[in-house]
C-alpha cells in the first residue's frame, strides 16, 4: 500500500498541520497537538503520514504550493515590473505585520530550525526557494527588454539580490514593528534596480 496520504483527508489535514508547525516550528510541536488540530487519533495520523516528519515535510510542500501561486498572480498582474515587484513587498509586509503570531515565512523558519541539520527538509527549502527565483528571473528579464529596469547586471543576478532583500525583510517582519522602516526596503530594493551600473 501506498505510503501517501488518503487523498479525502489529504489537504484538510496537512492544512491543520501546516498552521500548527507555522506557529510551533517543528520541535515543539506535540503529536497530541497536531493529532487536536487534524481531528486523528495517533494512529491514523502515522498510518496516512507515516511520522512527524513526513507531515511536517507534506506542510512544506502545501505551503510551497500556496505561496508560490500568491507571488505568481502578483508577478503576473498587467502593469508596470516596478509596480508589481512594489505590490510583492508590500503586500507580506502587511501580511506579517498583521499576523498576531508573528509567524513570518513557513520555509524561512524551516531553514533556520531545521537547515543545518536536517538535510532532506534543506533540500525542499532550497527547491521552494530555486522556484520563486526562477519567476522573479522571468520578470526581471521582462523589465529588462522593456527597459523598465535599467540595471544592466544578468537578471539571475538580479532576481537573487530581490530574493535576498524579500527574505532578509520577512525576518525584520517577525521583530519590526514600524513599517515605514520595512518600506524603506523596499524602495531601497527598487532604487537598486533601476541604477544602471548598480
Amino acid at each position: 500500500m501506498s505510503g501517501r496520504p488518503r487523498e479525502f483527508k489529504d489537504m484538510t489535514v496537512i492544512d491543520a498541520a501546516m498552521d500548527v508547525f507555522w506557529v510551533k516550528g517543528f520541535e515543539a510541536c506535540s503529536t497530541e497537538e497536531l493529532c487536536k488540530r487534524t481531528g486523528l487519533g495517533r494512529g491514523s495520523l502515522y498510518n496516512a503520514f507515516g511520522s512527524k516528519h513526513s507531515l511536517y515535510k507534506h506542510a512544506l510542500l502545501r505551503y510551497s504550493e500556496i505561496g508560490l501561486q500568491a507571488n505568481l498572480e502578483i508577478l503576473e498582474r498587467p502593469g508596470p515590473i516596478k509596480d508589481r515587484l512594489r505590490a510583492l513587498m508590500e503586500t507580506v509586509i502587511d501580511i506579517d505585520l498583521n499576523d498576531p503570531d508573528r509567524r513570518g515565512c513557513l520555509a524561512i523558519n524551516a531553514a533556520i530550525e531545521r537547515g543545518g541539520n536536517d538535510p532532506e527538509i534543506a533540500q525542499e527549502v532550497s527547491r521552494q526557494f530555486a522556484r520563486f527565483e526562477e519567476a522573479l528571473c522571468h520578470v526581471m528579464e521582462l523589465g529588462q527588454h522593456s527597459g523598465e529596469i535599467s540595471s544592466k547586471r544578468p537578471a539571475l543576478e538580479l532576481a537573487r539580490f530581490f530574493r535576498s532583500s524579500y527574505y532578509g525583510m520577512r525576518v525584520l517582519s517577525k521583530v519590526e514593528q514600524d513599517r515605514d522602516a520595512l518600506l524603506d526596503v523596499v524602495e531601497g530594493t527598487l532604487a537598486a534596480l533601476l541604477t544602471p551600473y548598480s
